[in-house]
Parts: structure tokens; sequence; C-alpha cells
């Protein structure tokens, strides 16, 4: 009898233990919930709807501008923009410079870090990741002096030796923002695979070198399959950052005449914003600008689903 009556009592101080968990957890949400909220969800809502709206003026345009729905007019002024989506393929023809330089570099370091030939590396791990300490905009004002002639000590030693450079004319333009780019994020991404690396089984490794396999073989046929996923996180986040591309080249462009103000979808849309005072294509372009990027990460996700499946 005693046993039957302790069983549907431990049932109810259970229940009511769960109930007090998730209250206390509830509790300690909230804050994060609301600053989520009032920060992400509440700025992309009022972006939707103000994409629907324009300012428009009566008569000849001297009469008080008023707000009027247009639907998806500014969604089309936008696509037909010459300069957005030249903006697009530029962004387009970055990626498929600065992904495959950066993530290869990534990983060509971290395999080095990794490898049992590699000295002192936390020293190495630090001097690789030091770069992505600096800002972004202070990365751009020193590349920005690096490149500019007349002052640059790296032009002025290439055209001692008889190469005469210019990094920020429209030819290298692309080429120096993603250098830019590549200096400032490859340690962060080395750091995340240097740690995957470090997941791998030691036994796998050494069972490996017993059977003959070098380092080449060994990285390339048992590190690089098992390192997938992290490759794929890395694969995903720059996908997404390469869309937001904004600061390098808005630096930049403050010495050259090569980087317009809309050189790419972001600064489009702050030139629209902030230049020509119109929040509604901007809205309506940075709305763009979302789903670009969320169709981008679904392809990438379900890319690297099948590569790891595989």
């Amino acid at each position: 009898m005693a046993l039957t009556k302790t069983a549907p009592e431990a049932r109810r101080k259970s229940r009511s233990m769960s109930g007090t968990g998730g209250r206390t957890a509830a509790l300690f949400l909230t804050p994060f919930f609301a600053v989520f909220a009032l920060a992400m969800v509440a700025p992309v809502i009022y972006s939707i709807v103000l994409s629907f709206f324009a300012q428009q003026k009566s008569g000849l345009g001297f009469g008080q501008a008023k707000t009027s729905f247009v639907g998806l007019e500014n969604y089309l002024q936008v696509l037909q923009s010459e300069s957005f989506v030249g903006g697009i393929g530029g962004l387009a023809l970055y990626c498929l410079i600065y992904i495959p330089c950066m993530v290869g570099g990534a990983l060509a370091f971290a395999l080095l870090l990794d490898a049992a030939v590699a000295k002192a590396k936390k020293l190495f791990q630090l001097l690789v990741f030091l770069p992505h300490a600096v800002p972004g905009v202070i990365a751009a004002l020193i590349w920005a002096y690096l490149y500019t002639p007349g002052v640059s000590p790296i032009v002025s030693v290439l055209q001692g030796g008889g190469i005469s450079l210019n990094f920020l004319d429209n030819q290298l333009i692309l080429p120096s923002i993603v250098n830019i780019a590549v200096w400032e994020w490859t340690g962060y991404n080395v750091i995340i695979l240097f740690t995957a690396l470090q997941a791998v089984s030691r036994e796998v490794l050494e069972a490996a070198r017993v059977d003959g396999a070098g380092e080449i073989r060994a990285a390339v046929s048992i590190k690089l399959p098992l390192i997938l996923p992290a490759l794929s996180v890395i694969m995903l986040f720059t996908v997404i950052g390469t869309l937001q591309l904004f600061t390098e080249p808005s630096i930049i462009g403050k010495a050259t005449a090569s980087v317009t103000s809309t050189w790419v979808p972001n600064m489009w849309a702050y030139d629209a914003a902030f230049n020509r005072h119109n929040l509604n294509q901007a809205a309506a372009a940075s709305i763009l600008i979302a789903l670009l990027a969320a169709v981008l990460s679904w392809a990438v996700t379900r890319f690297s689903s099948r590569m790891n499946k595989a």
C-alpha cells in the first residue's frame, strides 16, 4: 500500500518540478526574445511594409508629398535599375574569386597546422587569426593606404623593380577588394577548421600512416571527408557574408573613382536611403537582398547535406 501511495505522489512532484523549471526557463528567455523582437523582427516587418508604399507628389511635383500604396512597384523599379542589377553581377564575380581563395586558403592553413611537422602551433594560430581581430573599417583604411600610388611602400617597391601596377584602377579594383576580405576572414575560418581537425581520431591517422599513407594522402583521404560538416558551415557563413559586402568598397571608394556609390547591392540600398532619400526603394532593395541570401543559403545547405551523405 505504501508503494502505491508514493508512486502518484512522485509523479505529481515530477510534474511540479517540470512546471517550475519551465517557468524559470521562460523567465530567463523573455528578455532575449523581447530584444530579438525589437531589434530584428520589428525592423524586418517595418521594411516589408515600407517597401509597398511610396512618396508621391500631386500636380507637377510641387505639391505636398503623400504616402501612397504602390504594391510591387518599388521592387520592379529596383530590379529595372541597371546599377542594381550590375551590382549583383559584380557581387557574383566577387564571390567566384573570393570564396575559393578564402576557403581554400583556410583549409590549407588548417591542414598545415594540424600536420605533425607543424611547430609552434599556438603562435601560428595567433598570427593567422590576428588580421580578423582588426575591425573591417581599419583593415580597409590600412589597405587603402597600401594601394594608393605615391604613398604605398608596396607600389614603390614594385615600381623600383620595373613593375607598374595601380591597384585602384578598374581592372584591379575587384581583386584588390577580394584581397582585403581574404586577409580579414581567412584566420577566422582556419580556427574553425583546425578545431574540427582536432576531433579527428588519432588512431585512424596512425593506422593510415602504418599502411604507408603520407601527410598529403591522409589529409585528402581521411581528414578532409571527416571535416566536411565544418566546411559546410564555413561555406554557408561565407555566402551570407559576401552578400553583406559594404565596408571595404565604401572605404576604398573614397580613394578611387573605380568604386561607385552603387558598386554592390548594399551600397545601392544605402545610396537610395541616404543620398536619394528614397527609403521605400531602399527597403525594397534590402528585402530583395535578404531573399537572395535565403535562396543561396538553402542551395548551399542542400548541396552540403548531399556531400555529407555521399
